[in-house]
């Protein structure tokens, strides 16, 4: 039984050295350069007495950061990557919250590295050439444990301060396995990887790469400007399997780039992290018929993605696409308000427990205690379960389908509505190419913010022959293009503050 995930990538350098780990297109790493770089990365930071603290890595998006992150591994710490396009507030906080002992720089931003009020700065390029220590390295495996953190993935914070979400090699490997198991994954899998590796959801690809000998090609994130070039990006290099979130295959959908050309080699499409529509999502099935198509669910606090729904059947005109069923090891939980189980058809909120639970949250015990929540089905002992504040019910066929967050569902009116339900009607609208509904509060209307060449008369038409008088925006505002976040989902917090702060518009 594996207890270390750097298992995964010994095993792996050992039987296919030569083969490209990760790439960006330009510049590769081999799994027996990987591993080498990481072992005299691991051996200097022991040499410097930084075993079993937060160590910062501060790299732009590269084959060799990987590197950085298991060297820091291999030193028995556990690595917090930051973002460059953080401002140094945030950044400054995240280092504190942490208490780092040092930060991992690459060359274009080691100037920027040094003012982050961090003593121990390290140039990549120098430790990654140090000289490996096999006995200090032997030394830091034996003393861990598989419970022991490996790395801090900050998330927002509702109070604007970010929250550090601290996994294990436990959980790690376990859902390793449940995915590559789940999902069909193998040694011929080329990954194309979407988001940035500051967040928890890069592990969908590095993680099966280094335990299958696969491959993974970092796409440079502009291409996501330019849907055809994307495609041509995925073409060139063969890419057969992608997990983005929706709002990235979205884009490409919307914009007709599947029109142009098609991604010739993929047989793989893994979505998550946001509702797919249907119309997007039939553009992409009628576009490669012969693929595989993966509804996938999870949040951050259950180490990425818990539940998976294979497309094997048609659904119908009005049916969501399915989260489906939990990964192996994993167990879902539909939680009434009263505490109890909810029957069949019946809406309860995620709860989700295994070895795929997180720690909690770094140095933050209140907001820990609010998420990570003793198992309300279960008196008898400790058994801590983490609280998504998802709403969920399952369908006809026993499958898991996402219903709404807690946060999303409004009462207006005298009615409760699903701020989603009106998004989805707008979408069908031809010339939209992308909206998103927010509540302004203060105001108590529902703000319809869009993308598209058509009018508001047009719009409201459409909306009315659909939805109910209660339903229907109080404001329509046209914008360039939608908002997203650091790692492609839609931004609907800052929508909500535009809608709130400049009233009708």
């Amino acid at each position: 039984m594996k207890k270390n995930i750097l298992e995964y990538l010994e095993y792996t350098a050992c039987r296919l050295p030569d083969k490209v780990a990760f790439s960006n297109g330009e510049e590769s790493m081999s799994f027996s350069e990987l591993s080498a770089s990481a072992k005299a990365i691991g051996s200097e930071l022991l040499r410097r007495g930084l075993s079993g603290r937060a160590v910062a890595v501060f790299m732009d998006k590269h084959p060799t950061t990987l590197a950085a992150f298991f060297g820091v591994i291999y030193a028995g710490s556990y690595y917090v990557c930051l973002d460059s396009s953080m401002p140094d507030d945030r950044i400054k906080t995240i280092l504190e919250s942490v208490d780092a002992a040092a930060v991992i720089s690459d060359k274009r931003n080691s100037k920027r590295a040094g003012t982050l009020g961090v003593d121990a700065v390290f140039d990549y390029s120098d430790v990654s050439a140090a000289v490996l220590d096999k006995s200090l390295l032997a030394n830091a495996r034996a003393r861990q444990i598989d419970t022991d953190p490996i790395y801090v993935v900050f998330t927002s914070g509702s109070t604007g301060t970010p929250k550090g979400v601290v996994a294990c090699h436990r959980s790690v490997i376990d859902y390793t396995e449940a995915l590559c198991s789940s999902l069909g994954f193998s040694e011929n899998t080329v990954f194309g990887n979407q988001t940035p590796l500051y967040f928890d959801a890069p592990l969908k690809e590095i993680m099966p790469t280094l335990a299958l000998g696969a491959t993974t090609y970092f796409i440079p994130k502009m291409l996501f400007m330019f849907p055809v070039k994307l495609i041509e990006y995925l073409n060139k290099y063969r890419i057969n399997t992608v997990c983005w979130v929706v709002s990235a295959l979205a884009q490409i959908s919307k914009l007709g780039a599947l029109d142009v050309c098609r991604p010739e080699y993929l047989t793989t499409v893994a979505f998550g992290s946001e509702v797919f529509l249907k119309v997007d999502y039939n553009k992409w099935r009628a576009a490669l018929p012969n693929a595989r198509f993966i509804n996938l669910y999870g949040p951050t606090e259950a180490t990425g993605m818990s539940a998976f729904w294979i497309a094997d059947r048609e659904l119908d005109e009005n049916e969501p696409i399915p989260i489906g069923r939990p990964f192996d090891n994993t167990d879902i939980m539909l939680i009434t308000e009263d505490k109890k189980r909810a029957e069949r058809g019946e809406d309860g909120e995620i709860y989700i427990r295994g070895t795929c639970v997180t720690m909690g949250y770094f140095n933050n015990p209140e907001k820990t205690s609010e998420a990570f929540v003793q198992n309300p089905l279960n008196s008898a002992y400790g058994e801590i379960v983490y609280r998504t504040g998802d709403i969920g019910r399952y369908n006809e066929h026993g499958e898991l389908v996402f219903v709404t967050r807690r946060d999303s569902q409004i009462k207006h009116m005298g009615h409760r509505i699903e701020l989603g339900e009106i998004e989805a009607v707008a979408s069908a609208i031809p010339e939209i190419k992308g909206s998103c509904a927010v509540y302004d509060s203060e105001r108590q209307r529902i703000v319809l913010f869009y993308v598209g060449e058509t009018g508001e008369t047009e719009i409201n038409g459409y909306l009315a022959k659909k939805l109910p008088r209660y339903m229907m925006p109080a404001a329509l505002i046209k914008l360039a293009r939608m908002p997203f976040t650091p790692n492609g989902k839609l931004d609907r917090k800052s929508l909500k503050e535009r809608a709130m702060a400049n009233g009708l518009e």
